[in-house]
């Protein structure tokens, strides 16, 4: 089932959320979203946990001939995680993919400067860390989001998403608290497949969203 657009799965994943802290395993939620795409998913849960909303940014390392086809991701000032059976079967090192990191490191540092405007980033200790993103591929960006998060120490840690391809969603299963999914198709080739809308988003939309536009 392909969901309308990044607001309709959101509000589905939202109801499911809500079903949690009904029941008291979500206690005192903060929604991080993944921008771009993530903020119009997360948009809509925060709504329905009447929860603070920011952003966490991650940005994705392509391989240097599709920069589509994620090998890492990094997030913060922390390390690259890389996907190190993906990078031995392509045959590239790290030194390959040194310009990547660069570019991706500068853009991480831009869009968190946009965003924010001057915020501190949330205090995470205590809380609910719901992280959300609009789809899972290969996992490696949601694990660099979910071990940046886990780091800062909050009570506990969930990844909620739409639709998750299934190898990622039993990795990414060992790094949260719990997982939360809509679909995991078993033929999954790409995030932008489930959606009829699937329209990239911008600086100004995010901004927008976080505002409460």
């Amino acid at each position: 089932m392909r969901f309308r657009d990044r607001a309709e799965a959101g509000r589905e994943l939202a109801e499911q959320l809500r079903l949690r802290q009904e029941k008291g395993t979500l206690p005192h939620p903060v929604v991080l979203a993944l921008p771009r795409g993530g903020v119009a998913v997360a948009r809509e849960i925060a709504r329905v946990l009447q929860a603070p909303l920011d952003v966490l940014v991650v940005r994705k390392i392509g391989a240097p001939f599709h920069e589509e086809f994620g090998v890492g991701a990094v997030a913060g000032d922390g390390p690259v995680l890389y996907d190190e059976l993906t990078l031995s079967r392509l045959g590239l090192g790290e030194a390959d993919l040194a310009p990547v990191v660069e570019r991706e490191r500068k853009e991480l540092r831009r869009r968190e400067e946009c965003y924010r405007q001057g915020r501190p980033a949330p205090e995470l200790r205590g809380r609910t860390a719901v992280v959300v993103d609009d789809g899972v591929a290969t996992g490696s960006t949601a694990r660099a989001a979910l071990r940046a998060v886990r780091h800062q120490g909050p009570e506990r840690l969930v990844l909620a998403v739409p639709v998750c391809a299934p190898e990622a969603a039993e990795e990414l299963r060992r790094e949260v608290d719990e997982f939360v999914s809509l679909q995991q198709p078993p033929l999954f080739s790409s995030v932008g497949e489930w959606y009829e809308d699937f329209r990239q988003l911008t600086d100004a939309d995010v901004l927008a969203a976080l505002r409460g536009d």
